[in-house]
Parts: C-alpha cells; sequence; structure tokens
C-alpha cells in the first residue's frame, strides 16, 4: 500500500501557518496550539530540505514581528539536544527583527536590528549580516546598543568593542557566529531555526 501524498497534505502546514499569522494579529484570534505550529513548522522545514528551497537575500528585507519560538533542552539519556515547549511571545511584548542590505548588489550583506518594546522601554541591537543563499543562511553579530525611555534616548554606544568589529565581521567562519537557517520565506510570514537548534516565526509587520 502506497502514501497518498495529494497537494492538501503537502501544504497542510502553510494553512497552519497562515492561520497564525493571521490569529496574531487579531485581538481575539483562535491560534493553532503550540503543538500544532511547532509540528507545521517542522513540517516545513522538511519540505524545504527536500524540495532544495532556496531563498534570495531580498525576501528577508523587512520587519518582522517574532510570533512563536522554541527553545532547546538538553537531554543526556538522549545524547544531544530536543526541542522544548514553544509559546507565543504575549502581546504586550513586542519583538522585531528587521533586515536591510548594503548598497552592493548581490552581495548578501546588509544590517540586522533587533528591536524589543516594553513600554515605555525600548532596547535595540543592531549590527551586520551575512547571507549565505544556497543554504538560506544568515550569519549576524550585534555590535550596538541603543535604549531609550518615554521616547528618549538614554544609552547609544558600540557594544562587545574590539571582540568582532565590523570591519572584521565578514572575515570570521559561520561556526563562529549566530546565525537563522531560513526553510519558509514568504511575504506574509518567514520560519527559521537558530544555531541552538530553536525554531523562531516571525510575521510581517503591517
Amino acid at each position: 500500500m502506497t502514501a497518498n501524498l495529494t497537494p492538501t497534505a503537502t501544504f497542510d502546514f502553510v494553512s497552519v501557518l497562515s492561520q497564525a499569522a493571521a490569529a496574531y494579529r487579531q485581538p481575539k484570534g483562535i491560534r493553532p496550539s503550540a503543538e500544532i505550529l511547532v509540528n507545521a513548522l517542522l513540517q516545513a522545514e522538511k519540505a524545504g530540505k527536500q524540495q532544495r528551497l532556496t531563498y534570495p537575500f531580498e525576501f528577508l528585507l523587512g520587519k518582522w514581528q517574532l510570533c512563536f519560538v522554541t527553545g532547546t533542552k538538553k537531554v543526556r539519556e538522549r545524547g544531544g539536544i530536543v526541542l522544548g515547549n514553544g509559546l507565543y511571545v504575549p502581546k504586550f511584548i513586542a519583538i522585531y527583527a528587521s533586515f536591510n542590505a548594503t548598497l552592493e548588489q548581490d552581495s548578501g550583506r546588509g544590517e540586522i536590528a533587533n528591536q524589543v518594546e516594553l513600554n515605555p522601554v525600548l532596547l535595540k541591537l543592531t549590527g551586520p549580516v551575512q547571507y549565505l543563499g544556497k543554504k538560506n543562511l544568515l550569519a549576524f553579530d550585534f555590535n550596538q546598543m541603543l535604549i531609550s525611555m518615554f521616547g528618549r534616548v538614554v544609552y547609544n554606544r558600540a557594544i562587545r568593542s574590539g571582540k568582532v568589529k565590523t570591519e572584521d565581521f565578514y572575515n570570521q567562519p559561520i561556526a563562529k557566529l549566530p546565525f537563522f537557517a531560513f526553510f519558509l520565506v514568504t511575504e506574509d510570514f518567514i520560519a527559521a531555526r537558530g544555531r541552538g537548534g530553536g525554531l523562531a516565526f516571525w510575521i510581517r509587520e503591517i
């Protein structure tokens, strides 16, 4: 007996992720459970590998709100790391990732900004990125921190000075840098696995 691999089954995870994105934007939207969403993300990752999907850096450009994340935990008896429980980011905390490209076309170079808003406090980290299109791998490093309260900047200076400067960043081995391995990129949402093994799901800011 052979498996019935219909288009409906193939794209089921897209429907789940689309539902999660739409519900997260609504005050009382009905979201898929964390377990269902994690399964959808794992299916999307598997499909991306099987189909060897690649996405150009331009598809990532813009501002994305973090919607859902999973942690990881070490399991001694299994000799490795497994996914922890996933959770939706609480609405009272807004976490954004922004990607911008440099003026050099097709260089895969640009800037990342990671911003956390918990009124009246805003924390923003920025730094360079290098995108490896054949692997959908985005390596990054934060070297600038900004903190503001009630719209007023109270801290804005370089961080990790002397460890990985911007001009040296592009010469660093990927193994020494934090990164995201993107396995699904659409106009409305993106999903990736981090270097530590956790999954992240962002929706485009409207």
